[in-house]
């Protein structure tokens, strides 16, 4: 069943006033269905980063409705948007954000410790999703023991730690060398492939290449949303060209 994770309608986004204002996004609409793996690219000041934000609930519309798996975000308070994003939302960032003094094994079961998971069952989760992208043995090493794509990995696997409705990746390769880069999309698309509902923000038209969709924003507004594959990997008859 291919019911929508993500779905806005006619949301807009202004910051500024009078002749200061600026329409980061205007009137966009567009559906995501569960399962799909989504690059949204776009270049500085495309509006792609404000759609993240949103998506992400880390900023509200100005205007406009987002559904998160069926919730109405636009009716939550600050205290159950920070529910839905550590439950339902996995992030993962360019710079991966892991605490540097930590062990691995711990910055992926710190989203469980927010979440109030007993101890003894964070570390057992934790260890599953170090497992599942292929850090099970570095579970004990510290940031600065791992390499960039090593850290990438970590990340990804505090991303989905919580078991989210949807994988949230900005820039998920801009700090890695090329061979790293193809291992990360490598394991997106092993994840896709497992069901996993992947958004992923780029501006690089050869990291979008690896979704199944590619939309692409400009000035606040969609300007193409073309489909490369099926929801589940399977390749169409035309291609997207970038």
């Amino acid at each position: 069943m291919n019911d929508a994770v993500i779905r806005l309608d006619s949301v807009s986004k202004i910051y500024g006033k009078g002749e200061a204002e600026v329409r980061a996004l205007d009137s966009v609409s567009i559906s995501i269905d569960r399962g799909d793996f989504v690059a949204i690219i776009g270049a500085s000041g495309s509006g792609k980063s404000t759609m993240m934000n949103i998506i992400g609930c880390l900023d509200g519309a100005t205007s406009g409705t987002y559904h998160l798996d069926g919730i109405d975000t636009g009716t939550l308070d600050e205290y159950q948007l920070a529910q839905i994003r550590n439950r339902k939302i996995g992030f993962v960032f360019q710079n991966f954000n892991l605490i540097p003094r930590t062990r691995a094994v711990d910055n992926v079961s710190m989203p469980l410790a927010y979440a109030k998971v007993h101890r003894k069952e964070r570390r057992e989760r934790a260890l599953e999703v170090l497992d599942s992208v292929g850090l099970a043995e570095r579970a004990d090493h510290k940031p600065s023991q791992l390499s960039g794509g090593q850290q990438q990995r970590v990340a990804i696997a505090r991303a989905l730690v919580t078991n989210p409705v949807l994988l949230l990746a900005d820039e998920p390769t801009g700090a890695l060398d090329t061979k790293s880069s193809h291992e990360i999309l490598d394991l997106f698309e092993s994840l896709h492939a497992n069901g996993r509902t992947i958004v992923m923000i780029t501006h690089e038209a050869d990291v979008a290449a690896r979704a199944n969709r590619v939309v692409r924003f400009q000035d606040g507004h969609i300007i193409e949303d073309h489909r490369v594959r099926g929801v589940h990997g399977h390749p169409l008859a035309t291609a997207v060209t970038l």
